[in-house]
């Protein structure tokens, strides 16, 4: 039954509220622990028993983090890493060009720095040598190094790991793993076949964390010492949001403490980004997910591949506010080219059809950088998987997004070993490819046909799934502040969603190219502030700025509005419908 008599909103979605079991189990929940029933709702929808209730709320790492040798090869991945510290070996940090890949190997810089060693940072150009170690690269860095460490790549990668003769290479990693891996010192990988997948939420910047946990544990066992781990939290937390690695099981330690490292202002890089994205309130998830990460990316997407990561490993706060400011404007280049490709792919997929198990769409000149985010696009337009391809001449780059319960990275790894692509891999949600154009048609009715198979293109727009109904003067500072502690929510673990019924639009405003701002009234003194991001995107933004007088049922998220040093409520808008 829909909730609110809902049964299509303004964006197609059908209205779903708590199931009476959630509802009940929230109540007793409250009644047992005296916790606020906003927050037992959280935890009752997340399946938190009430005798858990309590440590769920302050996730602490000592009872989380997993023993880094619960993965294979971390044991000697440590050593190898210390040998060469000790050494004092040439060392090379091998990274992917995005937020996750950065972090990692920032990481790994810093620690090393505080070590008193400086590594050489090597991360591909997207467009000239695509993603992960290529064999000129690793034959380049192993004439002048020792150790080569490859960080959010590599499990895949056995010719050009076979290239790199006269160094050692580790691979610390979280992408799925092929059938066999490369021949090298170690592959800590939790997705790696033989790995019981107990650990595969952790993006590579927790792998790599967790191997400087066991550094840290074997120098101790040494009698040594090591540098501050805590203090690289931050960066941990950048990229498990960045990379939307579900915020379940140890990852919800590692963001909340991350976030509260971040609010110290510390890290220059971070200080300096924060800054010039007008960050105006204790870092959140939002900030994370929506401020800092794709300025971070926009290096990798459309400039230079590594000026995220110097960024982020640079103690130098001059250095960082002029990388800050140059992957500001980056970004902002990346947002143009980003609107005129997704106009093209969405054109084309609605010409193709939104109803299939795929969604995907192909162009000649289309930026590889931006593909990723436009399939993410249209992978929320349709939900269904979505791939966007960009040639150039005979070969194609591409990248796809995936909907929960559907493993497009098995599936783009399945097509690579039947030859209909030149390469790809990737996991659950995400994933990349090559191929080329007399194969385009074949691979993308391969992939549907495959997909398929898992489920994908059943039923229509997903259902919204809502936490309750609140009356605007309910929607309080307190209210949300309370919310907050059942947090860090992001992927995995959603924030709650309320339905703000029966409310009038009192003012509508287009702010920039797509987005809606409203004062919302419930006609008796009440109100609240919204905003919609995107609204002109969907049929949201132009009925409710055409709203002449009709009532609607609003739903989304609420947040804290901070401006002027003032706290208000605010909704964050994602549907609604008509009262």
């Amino acid at each position: 039954m829909s909730f609110l008599g809902v049964e299509k909103s303004l964006s197609g979605r059908r209205w779903v509220g708590p199931g009476i079991e959630v509802d009940r189990a929230s109540e007793m929940m409250a009644q047992q622990t005296g916790l606020p029933r906003s927050v037992c709702q959280v935890l009752a929808r997340r399946g938190v028993p009430t005798m858990e209730a309590q440590a769920f709320l302050e996730p602490k790492l000592k009872e989380l983090l997993p023993d880094p040798r619960d993965m294979k090869d971390m044991e000697a991945a440590a050593t190898r890493f210390l040998s060469a510290v000790r050494r004092r070996e040439r060392i090379a940090v091998f990274a992917d060009y995005d937020v996750d890949g950065g972090s990692s190997a920032a990481l790994l810089l810093v620690w090393l720095r505080q070590m008193g060693l400086e590594a050489t940072l090597y991360i591909p150009d997207r467009i000239d040598e695509g993603y992960g170690p290529n064999v000129p690269a690793m034959q380049q860095l192993a004439a002048a190094h020792d150790l080569i460490i490859c960080v959010d790549c590599g499990t895949l990668s056995h010719e050009p790991i076979a290239a790199a003769k006269g160094a050692d290479v580790i691979v610390l990693d979280h992408h799925l793993g092929g059938e066999t891996l490369p021949d090298c010192v170690a592959v800590v990988n939790p997705n790696r076949q033989d790995e019981d997948g107990d650990l595969g939420y952790f993006c590579a910047a927790g792998v790599v964390f967790l191997m400087l946990v066991e550094a840290g544990r074997q120098l101790r066992e040494a009698g040594a010492k090591g540098p501050d781990l805590m203090a690289l939290l931050d960066l941990v937390a950048l990229a498990t949001v960045a990379d939307v690695a579900p915020l379940i099981g140890a990852n919800r330690a590692l963001v909340r403490q991350g976030l509260k490292v971040m609010a110290a202002r510390r890290r220059p890089g971070l200080v300096a980004l924060s800054d010039v994205s007008r960050m105006d309130s204790a870092p959140s998830t939002y900030h994370l997910g929506f401020l800092l990460g794709p300025r971070v990316n926009a290096g990798g997407r459309i400039g230079k591949a590594d000026l995220g990561a110097r960024l982020l490993s640079t103690d130098n706060p001059h250095e960082a506010a002029a990388l800050a400011e140059r992957l500001d404007q980056l970004n902002t280049e990346r947002r143009d080219i980003e609107n005129a490709v997704r106009a093209a792919a969405l054109e084309q997929a609605e010409a193709r059809g939104l109803d299939a198990p795929l969604v995907w769409a192909a162009g000649e000149g289309w930026h590889p950088g931006v593909v990723g985010i436009v399939a993410s696009r249209l992978k929320e337009a349709a939900n269904r998987p979505a791939i966007v391809i960009g040639f150039d001449g005979d070969e194609g780059k591409g990248s796809g997004r995936s909907v929960s319960g559907i493993d497009l990275g098995a599936s783009i790894q399945r097509l690579a070993a039947e030859g209909l692509l030149v390469k790809g891999g990737g996991h659950k949600m995400a994933a990349g490819l090559t191929v080329v154009r007399d194969k385009l048609e074949p691979a993308m009715a391969r992939l549907s046909e495959l997909l398929e198979k898992q489920g994908a293109g059943q039923g229509g727009p997903a259902d919204l799934k809502l936490d309750g109904a609140l009356m605007p003067g309910a929607a309080t500072v307190e209210l949300i502040e309370q919310i907050e502690q059942a947090g860090p929510y992001g992927a995995g673990a959603p924030a709650p969603r309320y339905a703000l019924p029966d409310l009038q639009v009192r003012f509508a405003k287009r702010v920039g190219e797509s987005h809606l701002k409203l004062s919302l009234s419930d006609g008796m003194g009440g109100g609240i502030d919204a905003i919609c991001f995107g609204a002109f995107d969907t049929a949201l933004g132009p009925r409710l700025l055409e709203h002449g007088g009709a009532r609607f049922h609003f739903a989304g998220r609420l947040e804290v509005n901070t401006w002027g040093g003032r706290q208000r409520p605010q909704l964050r808008l994602e549907d609604a419908a008509e009262a």
